[in-house]
């Protein structure tokens, strides 16, 4: 089991934040699902989505400087922990870089020590969005984690993957051709090598670039990250069926909206949404 020191002092700053209004969380309603085996959870959102999570381009940085009531920690000397402003989850972490990285290009070796610096004691769902069309609200590198007990289910399609993992998917799955997905080291010999590595495989084989000197990947993606696996997923657009879809989508994670369809989404399941995105 792991320390969980630095979840548990970002639910304390969480609270502060809260009562000084640096930290809006979203008020939501969870769908009751008469499948007790579904692979998405649907929320519904009680109040108005932020524009500031709507609106992607040019608009002053909320991450030079960041909000000081936000901040949980300074991870190593070039990235910093801070708070989702606008969580569904309290304690969703931000991870961002100190100065100006974009997040539409390729990933370097010190976010994925930064990354694993933080893994090392509080774990979780990792998910990275690569630019608009792969969901991102903001144009500054940041990765996203919300943390997970070990006992946990980490998301719900949690098992989806390690079955595509373990090459037991069936042929009619719609959308794992769009996706590339390696096992983690999860030893404590395991380092950010390993991730760095395994991030740069799949970017090859997904065509995403083939030449590592190359900084602008060539298409959207979305990343995400759990103590057994990391999986990469081509994208096209950011939008399905009314839905605003992220990383989170190939998670099992939907939030519905006055716009969504959600019926569709309730009669033929997650992925009939997510391969219009792909």
């Amino acid at each position: 089991m792991k320390s969980e020191s630095i979840w548990s002092k970002a639910l304390e700053v969480s609270r502060e934040a809260v009562n000084c209004g640096a930290v809006i969380p979203l008020t939501t309603i969870k769908y009751k699902s008469s499948d007790e085996c579904s692979d998405f959870e649907l929320r519904f959102l009680k109040s108005p989505i932020p524009s500031y999570l709507i609106e992607y381009g040019p608009k002053r940085n909320p991450f030079i400087p960041w909000d000081s009531r936000l901040q949980i920690q300074p991870i190593k000397d070039k990235h910093t922990l801070i708070l989702n402003k606008y969580p569904v989850q309290l304690g969703h972490m931000l991870l961002i870089t100190n100065s100006w990285k974009p997040q539409n290009f390729l990933l370097d070796q010190y976010d994925f020590e930064a990354i694993i610096n933080i893994d090392n004691d509080t774990t979780g769902l990792w998910f990275f969005n690569s630019s608009k069309e792969a969901g991102a609200s903001q144009p500054h590198r940041h990765f996203q984690l919300l943390p997970r007990h070990y006992n946990q289910r980490v998301c719900p399609r949690y098992e989806w993957f390690c079955s595509l993992l373990n090459n037991k998917i069936d042929c009619n799955s719609e959308i794992s051709h769009c996706i590339s997905i390696r096992p983690r080291n999860n030893n404590k010999d395991s380092s950010s090598n390993d991730l760095y590595s395994s991030y740069m495989s799949m970017i090859r084989e997904m065509n995403i670039s083939q030449n590592d000197i190359v900084n602008k990947p060539l298409k959207p993606y979305n990343l995400l990250i759990t103590s057994k696996w990391i999986a990469l997923i081509t994208r096209k657009t950011d939008r399905s069926n009314g839905f605003s879809i992220n990383a989170l989508g190939f998670a099992g994670y939907f939030l519905g909206t006055k716009s969504s369809d959600v019926d569709a989404l309730i009669k033929f399941g997650p992925e009939k949404i997510l391969m219009d995105v792909i």
